[in-house]
């Protein structure tokens, strides 16, 4: 696993190459990206992009632009048409408890506690996180939630949890893990390796004066939190571009 910055995540498995949410743009929206970009190996020869909802920073439609049109996009069910009309041919829609084959690998959608919408009244289109299941690993990609008890529905062997620690400002809105929570989710979960993402990217124009310090703030606590809360799991702290590779399979 290559962690891009935010939500991004270059997943290789079994010969597949899997991103999620990619959201590789110097700007999105009002929103100013504060790490470099992890280059091309995000975009080249990538089997399958994965989409957990449709906010701005989560599904960037010109970062989507830059993927081959064969590309399959795996996506929460009804938004398929919003995908299909920038070209892309492949295109699934899962709803929770719903799964699609990428090769040999499995990616499953799972539920999250989350406002999937891409606009305060737009279509009602649930958020998810996925499953990626291959030969020998099995990793949670947890999207954008809140905890919620059914997370622990998803603690069978777990290898890897990509779990988020904050959002993209200086406070969390409903429906977002803080640092304690996210911690809570991988004391449940019990991954062999916990990675935090969703935090230290991207951050508002015009706050430079608290910029520095929120940026980082978020995975000093976390990494405090899983020291009271589930001391004996190992969590790795990747940088954007930095690769972690998958730990043995879970007995």
């Amino acid at each position: 696993m290559t962690w891009g910055g935010h939500a991004t995540v270059l997943i290789e498995i079994d010969g597949v190459r899997l991103v999620t949410d990619p959201v590789l743009r110097n700007r999105v929206v009002h929103l100013r990206r504060h790490t470099p970009d992890p280059g091309p190996a995000f975009i080249e020869n990538v089997d399958a992009v994965l989409i957990s909802h449709l906010h701005f920073d989560h599904l960037d439609v010109p970062t989507l632009k830059r993927y081959d049109r064969g590309t399959k996009i795996i996506v929460p069910d009804g938004a398929q048409a919003m995908i299909r009309k920038h070209g892309f041919r492949d295109v699934v829609g899962l709803q929770e408890g719903e799964a699609t084959e990428v090769g040999p690998v499995t990616v499953l959608a799972v539920p999250a506690d989350h406002d999937g919408r891409r606009h305060p009244f737009g279509l009602e289109i649930d958020a998810v996180g996925f499953v990626v299941e291959g030969e020998a690993n099995r990793i949670l990609f947890a999207g954008d939630t809140d905890l919620h008890p059914r997370l622990g529905e998803l603690t069978e062997s777990l290898d890897v949890a990509l779990l988020p620690i904050w959002g993209w400002g200086h406070k969390l809105g409903p429906g977002h893990m803080d640092p304690r929570g996210a911690a809570q989710a991988a004391a449940l979960l019990r991954p062999e390796v916990t990675i935090p993402i969703h935090w230290g990217t991207y951050f508002p124009i015009g706050m430079t004066g608290i910029r520095g310090a929120l940026l980082e703030k978020p995975v000093r606590a976390f990494e405090q939190q899983m020291g009271e809360l589930a001391p004996d799991l190992e969590i790795r702290v990747l940088r954007p571009g930095e690769t972690l590779n998958c730990p043995a399979a879970s007995s």
